[in-house]
């Protein structure tokens, strides 16, 4: 079960209480669902039942327990609790992370994206930003991560549009009159599009105009190309490129991924492939690329860790257990994939 399977799961249970009477209140558009606050149990929380409470004019713990006896019987979930001032707490069954392996590798790099049907009649929104590049790298960046969560977003420039922003992978914003606040305004950098392309490349550019919190200078040093596990971006390249190697070097053995079994030292891994649509739909709300990259790297972190377990050693035949990992390994890929994608930087199969 992924965080959106559990969103519209726990939704369905407060439409539920609202058609049986047990609530007398608007049934909502979405579930937030999110890691448990300190004082939480399980793999997931939601804040829910404190955010009906007061229209259902009902308290906080009695709308968690009407809709934590919809939820228990759900086959995904091992047990649900209650705890704090209201919080629903998620214990997700060991088979989860099987089911969740599974759909990550058939939805490919659509997991944790939001299909837009017919003529995208989803939410609009507009990016406005500065004339500098890190604002319109930022700003396409965003425009991509907002579009993966069905909403239709354009880029607006207040202030001359530079023409060598494309050289960075910009898709040229339309000009408005300056305005006094504009929605993404990062601290500036001090390197013209060509001058970071020709250092850097688009992709180490991109990387390090990205990957820094808005209110922080951008992280443009030559480090940026350095091959080594000291610069983040070549930990995530590298650990995408690991997945696709496992794969090559399974088929050599005479075996291929599948999700069969539960991976029990590939929990951090599974937890953080699980965690990826919250991130973009973090990214999203708080109009925040860095939170992908943050993620990236904590992606590729468990992966690297991970991957000396994933093949046979010496004589050793693989097994369920093989396939297992080799499987977890590559949803792992398919995230670092479908991350970098939306940064605007490439994913090589070999580096």
């Amino acid at each position: 079960m992924t965080p959106a399977d559990l969103s519209l799961t726990v939704l369905h249970a407060v439409r539920s209480a609202v058609d049986e009477g047990a609530l007398r209140v608007a049934v909502p558009e979405r579930v937030t669902i999110e890691r448990p606050r300190p004082g939480g149990r399980g793999d997931y929380a939601s804040n829910v039942a404190l955010t009906l409470a007061r229209a259902a004019r009902r308290a906080p713990l009695d709308v968690a327990a009407i809709l934590r006896d919809r939820l228990r019987a759900t086959p995904a979930l091992a047990a649900v609790e209650i705890t704090g001032p209201g919080f629903l707490n998620f214990t997700l069954r060991q088979e989860a992370q099987q089911d969740l392996v599974r759909e990550i590798l058939r939805q490919g790099d659509r997991y944790g994206r939001c299909e837009l049907s017919g003529e995208r009649t989803g939410e609009h929104a507009v990016i406005r930003h500065r004339a500098d590049v890190r604002a319109a790298v930022t700003a396409d960046a965003l425009r991509r991560i907002l579009l993966s969560q069905g909403v239709v977003a354009h880029a607006t420039c207040e202030g001359p549009v530079a023409s060598d922003w494309g050289l960075l992978g910009v898709e040229t914003p339309a000009t408005v009159a300056e305005q006094s606040s504009p929605d993404i305004a990062p601290v500036p950098s001090p390197y013209t599009p060509r001058e970071l392309l020709h250092r850097l490349g688009v992709d180490a550019a991109r990387w390090g105009l990205l990957s820094a919190a808005a209110h922080d200078r951008a992280r443009l040093g030559d480090d940026l190309l350095h091959q080594h596990e000291g610069n983040p971006l070549f930990r995530v390249r590298y650990a995408h490129s690991r997945t696709r190697a496992l794969l090559r070097n399974a088929e050599q053995l005479g075996f291929d991924s599948a999700a069969e079994r539960h991976v029990e030292d590939g929990r951090t891994l599974a937890g953080l492939l699980g965690d990826h649509p919250l991130v973009l739909a973090s990214a999203a709300r708080h109009r925040a690329p860095d939170r992908v990259a943050r993620h990236l790297e904590a992606t590729a972190d468990a992966l690297l860790d991970f991957q000396h377990t994933v093949l046979p050693l010496g004589d050793e035949k693989p097994s369920a257990a093989h396939r297992s990992r080799l499987a977890l390994a590559e949803a792992a890929g398919v995230v670092l994939a479908g991350g970098l994608s939306l940064l605007g930087i490439s994913a090589p199969d070999q580096m």
